[in-house]
């Protein structure tokens, strides 16, 4: 078979790594393992690389790494870009080890590699990027996946994800590498001595903390009683460097999940979405009894929250209830001061809350929406900043955790985050309410609109061809009612006319008002599904969802 042939390959030249020296040995003769590791090249995405640690072409190994960014350095030396590379990784395994095989790679092909010096976020490998004026950027890091995920991003020379363009000519010049005898590599050691490796001095993180302080209301923060998780990950240097510099006093951080941690003992999925992730967090503060709890996930750049519930318990508060939480709060203060700017503008993607549509209108900003994923984000401040009015961006938020209130990074920021929900969480207090108190006050005034995310899994190769195949059926078989409710509209974001890049999406408006949106995962074997629905009450909204959850499941029947 095709897939024992290339399996023979990597056991002959795969031997650097005592680690997949021992796992090709250990799937020896199960057809499944082997063709699992082996049925194709790790997909080369819009944000990169992302997959299992492990043996293989499937994988995430040095030698997947070396290819990468074989055809990264390429691409960089035929477009002409500045032959400068920042890069970062979290707390991920072989995090540190992979961006140092990146770096011999780059150093090899005439690029200079800024290395950070220690694990740190993925927005601070955006900023470093343009503060040291990069012509790509790397950041070793599987964001909120398991453990046993690694991953590899990648950056334009402005600080976001790379556009679909140029992620295809990195594909391209990927695909003319093999694993073993095409990437060039320098000696390490050697590299650094030449300065073709180099360390990101501490300074350029200290200026991406003070940029995001720039972007303070500047609310009194010294009564603020906060707990404080990074999940085992990236957040702890920079958060408390921030949390110092604003003034909190009343600080507790999680002590199980302080230190950098890759295998994630306490929270085997670590991604504040996930209530499983946040229970230490929230079991500490039944004892400190915090105004806010705050977590982030392995690479800093999504924030999950939870607050006092009223009943001596506290409640977490979902991606889109704080997206619209701080839309709302930027939009409020920048009016109430004078600092809103002509024509302001905030963005989200097709698949967070309609909520922020009607926010948006009471306080006259532009609302831009843009397909998943924050990149798309990103490149909006980038076309205002060419317009000449970057000022006009005020913020973005996705569903998924992601929150952005300047243009000093291209993509989501923990960091920043945590500074504007601390900053909320005063200045609602000064009024005698707490963080609760304000979503719920925007139910009130706006409606309850209540949102949901259902995820499947399909594993392995025919989990792949399942996949496809459910989303076949969908396009091919349209439906006219979705829970008992009438389909007032369909949009098929392949077919274009959306004004969007054309994507593998499909959105269901309903009757009531509510919405479904299915799209198969980017960085994951899943398909999701984005549940919305807007009502009178919150009960009533989650029995719309919960019914349209139903319907889902049974479409995703193989």
């Amino acid at each position: 078979m095709q897939y024992q042939q290339v399996y023979d390959l990597w056991c002959a030249r795969a031997v650097e790594d005592p680690d997949l020296r021992a796992e090709l040995a250990a799937v020896q003769g199960d057809e499944a393992a082997v063709a699992d590791r082996f049925y194709r090249d790790l997909a080369f995405g819009t944000g990169g690389l992302r997959g299992v640690i492990g043996a293989g072409s499937n994988r995430m190994n040095i030698y997947t790494i070396r290819r990468a960014t074989q055809g990264l350095a390429d691409y960089i030396n035929a477009e002409g870009l500045p032959k400068k590379v920042a890069v970062a990784h979290d707390s991920r395994i072989k995090g540190d080890l992979f961006s140092r095989e990146a770096a011999r790679v780059l150093a090899a092909n005439g690029i200079t590699a800024w290395l950070y010096p220690r694990l740190e976020p993925t927005p601070a490998l955006s900023w470093a990027v343009r503060y040291l004026g990069c012509g790509a950027g790397i950041c070793v890091t599987a964001s909120h996946n398991p453990a046993q995920y690694n991953g590899y991003k990648v950056y334009g020379a402005d600080g976001c994800q790379i556009t679909l363009e140029a992620a295809a000519k990195v594909l391209a010049a990927i695909g003319q590498h093999d694993y073993f005898d095409s990437p060039k590599l320098a000696d390490y050691d050697e590299a650094v001595a030449a300065g073709s490796i180099r360390a990101i001095p501490d300074a350029c993180l200290s200026d991406f903390v003070d940029a995001v302080l720039a972007l303070r209301p500047g609310n009194d923060v010294s009564k603020l009683k906060l707990v404080y998780t990074p999940l085992n990950g990236s957040g702890l240097e920079p958060v408390k460097l921030l949390l110092e510099r604003m003034g909190v006093t009343q600080l507790t951080v999680v002590p199980e999940q302080a230190q950098p941690d890759g295998n994630f003992p306490t929270c085997p999925y670590p991604n504040p979405e996930i209530r499983q992730a946040m229970e230490a967090g929230l079991k500490l503060c039944d004892a400190v009894r915090p105004d806010l709890m705050i977590g982030t996930d392995p690479d800093c750049d999504r924030m999950g929250a939870a607050v006092p519930d009223g009943q001596g318990g506290y409640r977490l508060i979902t991606g889109n209830e704080m997206g619209v939480l701080l839309l709302d709060y930027i939009c409020r203060t920048r009016a109430a001061n004078g600092t809103m700017p002509e024509a302001p503008v905030a963005v989200t993607t097709i698949v967070s809350t309609d909520m922020a549509d009607p926010i948006a209108r009471k306080y006259g900003v532009e609302l831009r929406r843009t397909l998943t994923g924050f990149k798309f984000i990103g490149e909006q401040i980038g076309l205002l900043e060419a317009e000449g009015h970057a000022e006009r961006y005020i913020f973005g938020f996705e569903e998924s955790y992601g929150y952005l209130s300047g243009g000093h990074v291209r993509d989501k920021d923990g960091v920043n985050a945590v500074m504007l929900a601390c900053e909320a969480a005063a200045w609602y207090a000064a009024r005698g309410m707490s963080l609760l108190d304000a979503v719920n006050a925007l139910y009130k005034e706006y409606g309850f609109y209540r949102s949901a995310l259902k995820s499947y899994t399909f594993e392995g190769e025919s989990g792949m061809r399942t996949m496809q195949g459910i989303m076949a059926r969908l396009r091919a078989d349209e439906p006219f009612v979705i829970a008992g409710y009438g389909v007032d509209k369909v949009i098929d974001y392949q077919r274009g006319g959306t004004g969007l890049p054309k994507a593998d999406v499909l959105e269901y408006r309903l009757e009531n008002g509510a919405k479904l949106m299915v799209r198969p995962s980017g960085t994951e074997p899943k398909i999701k599904v984005y549940l919305s629905a807007v009502a009178g009450s919150e009960a009533e909204a989650d029995a719309i969802n919960e019914r349209l959850a139903e319907a889902a499941g049974a479409w995703m029947q193989a």
